[in-house]
């Protein structure tokens, strides 16, 4: 395999923050494993779609690796066991979001024996034809393992042209958040065959992994990784500013190609593909070793717990497990986050458990949290509009949205927002924008629907308008031809008797 090196020249998205990046604290110490609880919980459903087929019962034993769900659907990917053990049922937990929601779960008691299915690897898959890959891929279990858990065979296989470009992305933009960098650093070879094998997924020419430079001495350790493998599509390494949101899906893209993915569109409709390095990675155990997804690393980190570090963790494991493996609380810990500062969510409790998408668990205090001053009238300032990243009004935004004007936010692109923060951070008026916009898309949602409702309705009492007026049509028709056959049989009937008495008469007259 080559390493392309030819300048690939970077390109500036709109707006952006250069923020403390915190991440020292956690990459400090080793990678490790947070260990096996006593009872995981696998979600059913942990990715944007349907749950797929159960496969289990209660009284079940399992071995770790098995699929505890099936579909032959793109978007209902299936979930495996992340140990051995019984399954005990199917139980609720306590979800990240949306808040106060929970997740329909396979409760498993694990048995500490770590036995495993026997591995099912893809062999030969540089000579497989992609579709082969994709449903490999999908029987493994792959998400997109960024946080936003697209599962990965819908994102390899749809109705687009020709890709020729596959995005790994490396960039790690949020404060606090490294298990992506820990992974590049503790299995740079892992990442780079997946990458070759995603891209053979999509018949993809070129890949192109994207990392910060402020990650020292990572690009050297991706590219010897890179000239030790022996071929597949050229591989280029490129260092992109440590801004945030640069890990965006949109941002990366422009910054790397200067191109823009069209509004309502995807990168697929541009010729690129973009996955995290995690999937990468994910998708070589899964084709090379035959291991379904059933761990991720998990930066566990803030001032509030005790060893800040990133720990291998099963899906399904309570976050109370993984902050007693990280040396437990401290004192004054005020509120957990699942993700980074900007954009993450912020959990009710530690009962929430690790899914596919959990990148990281941020323990705060309340320093971080003190409150601010109390939100003053907006000045029309203009920082806002120069730090968003999705080239949005935002100040036009927040004034259609406190005035209730719901379409008109729609008509200035209040879609498009990524809820990305950059501008309620730099708000001199201490608006809390993001919870606006947020508010304000879900209005949008629910009206939609209501609309979708709405339309379904009328098409309903439509069709059952059009299927009475038929019917009724129908019985007239009935009738009609039932007069007329009425008719036609009298008719017939007066012909019978007029010839039966034409007999008559003419044998009287015969006799």
């Amino acid at each position: 395999m080559s390493q392309e090196n030819p300048a690939i020249r970077l390109h500036d998205f709109h707006g952006g923050l250069v923020l403390a990046p915190h991440k020292a604290v956690s990459l400090e110490v080793p990678l490790a494993s947070a260990g096996l609880a006593e009872r995981v919980y696998v979600p059913i459903g942990q990715h944007q779609g349907q749950a797929g087929e159960l496969l289990v019962a209660p009284g079940d034993r399992v071995l770790a690796g098995q699929a505890l769900t099936a579909s032959d659907d793109d978007f209902e990917v299936p979930a495996h066991a992340p140990c051995s053990g019984t399954v005990a049922g199917l139980c609720e937990r306590p979800a990240s979001h949306p808040p106060g929601s929970r997740r329909r779960c396979i409760e498993i008691l694990a048995d500490g024996r770590d036995e495993w299915v026997a591995p099912i690897p893809l062999s030969d898959w540089a000579q497989r034809r992609p579709a082969e890959i994709v449903d490999h891929l999908h029987a493994m279990g792959l998400v997109g393992l960024g946080g936003a858990m697209f599962p990965t065979a819908a994102k390899l296989r749809g109705p687009w042209g020709a890709i020729h470009t596959l995005i790994l992305n490396g960039a790690e933009c949020e404060p606090w958040i490294s298990c992506d960098e820990t992974l590049m650093r503790s299995r740079p070879e892992a990442v780079i065959r997946g990458g070759r094998i995603l891209a053979a997924a999509v018949a993809a020419e070129r890949v192109i992994i994207a990392l910060e430079d402020d990650m020292e001495g990572l690009a050297a350790t991706l590219g010897k990784a890179v000239a030790e493998q022996d071929s597949g599509p050229a591989m280029a390494i490129v260092e992109v500013p440590a801004v945030y949101p640069q890990g965006g899906e949109r941002q990366l893209i422009e910054t790397l190609t200067g191109l823009q993915v069209p509004s309502n569109g995807l990168p697929q409709d541009i010729g690129l593909l973009c996955h995290n390095v995690a999937t990468a990675a994910a998708a070589c155990d899964a084709v090379e070793h035959g291991r379904p997804l059933t761990e991720r690393i998990v930066t566990v980190t803030g001032p509030g717990v005790q060893r800040p570090c990133n720990l291998r963790a099963a899906v399904g494991t309570p976050i109370a497990h993984l902050i007693a493996a990280a040396g437990g609380y401290r004192e004054e810990v005020t509120r957990l986050v699942l993700g980074g500062p900007m954009s993450g969510t912020a959990l009710a409790s530690d009962e929430v458990i690790v899914t596919k998408g959990s990148h990281c668990v941020l323990a705060l205090t309340d320093r971080e949290l003190a409150p601010g001053p109390e939100p003053m009238p907006c000045i029309n300032c203009g920082d806002c509009v120069a730090a968003c990243p999705a080239s949005l009004m935002p100040q036009l935004l927040f004034r259609a949205l406190a005035a209730d004007r719901h379409e008109q936010a729609r008509e200035l692109s209040l879609l498009e927002c990524i809820e990305c923060g950059c501008c309620a951070d730099v708000c001199p008026s201490h608006i809390p924008l993001v919870d606006y916009y947020r508010h304000g898309k879900a209005r949008l949602r629910l009206s939609d629907l209501d609309h979708r409702r709405a339309a379904l309705a009328r098409r309903r009492f439509e069709a059952r308008e059009q299927r009475l007026t038929r019917q009724q049509a129908e019985r007239k028709a009935r009738r009609r031809a039932r007069a007329e056959r009425l008719q036609k049989t009298e008719v017939a009937q007066d012909e019978i008797q007029a010839a039966i008495a034409r007999a008559k008469a003419k044998k009287r007259t015969g006799d």
